[in-house]
C-alpha cells in the first residue's frame, strides 16, 4: 500500500528516543533522517533516469541487444517501468518503451503510449498525439531491422520474466513473423542494468539505511514492548504506522522470531520460523526482526536481535552474548573475502572454511539489494552453489550494493544446552578493500526491561 502523498511542508516524525545499551548505560537513539516529498522524489529520481539512460547503450552492445521492448500494462505494471521511463502513474491500457541501438546514430528511444506525457519527452521520442501501438511496432522494426529483440521472457526471476502472454502475443503480432524469431531473453541486460548502483544514489540510500536501524530499534525497545504484554502482531502493525508515518512503503512483511528457554524453535525450510502474530513478548526472550523499506526505487533489508531482561538482570546470560560474537565473526569472514572482479562462490568457500576452522555452525545467504529486495547479481549465498556453477562464478562488482545476510546456531550452556540462533542482516557496499557496511553493525543485543 502507497501513503498518500504529503504536502511539501510536511516533516516526518522525529524522535530521539534514550534506550538502554548491552552494559545498561542509556544511549540515544538518533533523529529520524529528513526524507522528500513524493514531488520531490519525482524530480531526484529523473535525475538519475538520464545518466541510467547513458550507461545503456554499452550494456546493449555488450549483451548483443539490438533492440529492447517493456511492455507496461494497466494496473499490472511491469517492474521494469519505474527505472526506464519517469517514475510517474501510467494509466495508458498499454504503455510501450522501446530502445533501439542505430548503430552511428547511438541509441533511439521511443515511448508508445496510451495518453500524450510532457515530461517523457525529456527522455523519449513519443507524440502529443498517441499512435497506434501497433503501427509504430512495425515501422521501427522495418526501418532499423534489429537482429535481436530483446523481452522480459524465459529468465528465472520476476524482474526478468515479466512480459505478459498477452503482451508477448501483442509484441508479435503487431511486428510480424519474422521479428518473432528475433525476439530473445533480456535477463543478462536487465541484471546488468538495474543492478548498477549510481553514485548519485549512495546519499540517499545511506539515509534509508539509517531510518531502518532507527525504526528496528525502536520497535526492540520499551517504546513499543511492554513484557508481558505485548504481542508479535503489535510490534508488527507498530512497524506499518511508523513506515506511514514517514513516507515508506515495504517490500516485505516485518517478521519477528521469538526464541525462549525451554521451548523449542519453530524451523521453516531449515530458518527459524517466523513467531504467530498471537505471541506474548516476555523476560528472557530472545528477539529477532527482519524489516526492510522501500523509497526512492530502492530498498532496505535488516535483522536484528534484542533480549528481554529478567527480573534482576542487567545483561543477557554469557552463552548469548558468546553466540552474537560468533555472527560477528561470520560477517567478518563474508566482509574482508570480498574484492571486485572475485567469484561469489570463492568468496562463500572461503568464509565458510574460515567458520569449520573456528568450530562455528554457520549458514550465509547474503543477496544483492537495491532496485529490488532481493536484487540482481552475484549472490553470496550456500544456495548458489547448489544451482549451475555459472551463478556461483558471478564475479563481485565495486560499488553494489549486498544484503549481508547469515546466522550462526549456538548453545546456551544457561539454557540447559539449549540451541539458539544469532541472525544478522546489514547493507553493505562494496570496495577495493572488501565490503562496508552503511551503518555499524550490531555487536551487542538490545535490552528491553
Amino acid at each position: 500500500m502507497r501513503a498518500t502523498p504529503r504536502a511539501a511542508w510536511f516533516l516526518p516524525v522525529c524522535l530521539c528516543l534514550a534506550i538502554l545499551s548491552s552494559a545498561g548505560e542509556k544511549t540515544a537513539i538518533e533523529k529520524m533522517p529528513a526524507l522528500l516529498p513524493w514531488s520531490q522524489q519525482i524530480t531526484v529520481r529523473e535525475g538519475w533516469l538520464g545518466k541510467r539512460h547513458a550507461m545503456l547503450l554499452p550494456m546493449m552492445r555488450k549483451h548483443n541487444v539490438a533492440m529492447w521492448i517493456i511492455v507496461n500494462e494497466e494496473f499490472h505494471n511491469d517492474p521494469l517501468t519505474e527505472y526506464v521511463a519517469p517514475p510517474r502513474v501510467y494509466t495508458g491500457n498499454r504503455d510501450i518503451f522501446v530502445f533501439v541501438d542505430t548503430g552511428d546514430e547511438g541509441l533511439k528511444k521511443f515511448a508508445v503510449t496510451g495518453y500524450a506525457e510532457e515530461n517523457l519527452k525529456r527522455f523519449f521520442e513519443t507524440w502529443d498525439d498517441p499512435r497506434p501501438p501497433k503501427d509504430v511496432l512495425k515501422e521501427l522494426y522495418v526501418k532499423y531491422q534489429p537482429k535481436t529483440i530483446a523481452l522480459g521472457i524465459d529468465a528465472p526471476r520476476g524482474v526478468t520474466r515479466s512480459l505478459t502472454y498477452d503482451s508477448y502475443k501483442f509484441l508479435s503480432d503487431a511486428m510480424g513473423p519474422e521479428a518473432t524469431q528475433r525476439f530473445v531473453p533480456a535477463a543478462e541486460l536487465i541484471e546488468d542494468y538495474l543492478s548498477t548502483r549510481l553514485p548519485e544514489e549512495f546519499d540517499t540510500y545511506t539515509k534509508m539505511v539509517e531510518a531502518t536501524e532507527i525504526l528496528t530499534r525502536r520497535a526492540l525497545s520499551n517504546e513499543v514492548i511492554q513484557p508481558g504484554i505485548t504481542t508479535v502482531g503489535d510490534v508488527r502493525r507498530w512497524l506499518y504506522d511508523q513506515m506511514w508515518e514517514n513516507r515508506f512503503t515495504t517490500w516485505f512483511q516485518p517478521d519477528m522470531r521469538v526464541q525462549r528457554q525451554g521451548s523449542a524453535s519453530n524451523m521453516s525450510r531449515g530458518f527459524l520460523g517466523v513467531a504467530p502474530e498471537s505471541v506474548v513478548i516476555q523476560p528472557g526472550d530472545v528477539l529477532h526482526i527482519d524489516f526492510g523499506v522501500t523509497y526512492m526505487g530502492l530498498n532496505t533489508d535488516w535483522q536484528k536481535m534484542a533480549y528481554v531482561l529478567k527480573k534482576g538482570e542487567k545483561a543477557p546470560p554469557v552463552g548469548l552474548i558468546s553466540a552474537m560474537a560468533k555472527t560477528n565473526a561470520l560477517q567478518d569472514a563474508v566482509m574482508h573475502n570480498a574484492r571486485p572482479g572475485k567469484p561469489a562462490g570463492e568468496v562463500y568457500n572461503r568464509a565458510m572454511a574460515e567458520m569449520e576452522a573456528k568450530g562455528i555452525e554457520a549458514k550465509i545467504y547474503s543477496h544483492p539489494i537495491g532496485a529490488q529486495g532481493h536484487g540482481l547479481g552475484p549472490s553470496i549465498d550456500y544456495r548458489a552453489g547448489q544451482r549451475a556453477s555459472m551463478e556461483a562464478n558471478k564475479p563481485l562488482v565495486k560499488g553494489t550494493y549486498l544484503s549481508v545476510e547469515l546466522n550462526t546456531a549456538s548453545t546456551i550452556p544457561e539454557w540447559g544446552g539449549q540451541k539458539i540462533f544469532v541472525m544478522m542482516e546489514d547493507d553493505a557496499y562494496l570496495t577495493d578493500e572488501g565490503y562496508k557496511f552503511f551503518r555499524p553493525r550490531q555487536t551487542a543485543y538490545y535490552l528491553i526491561h
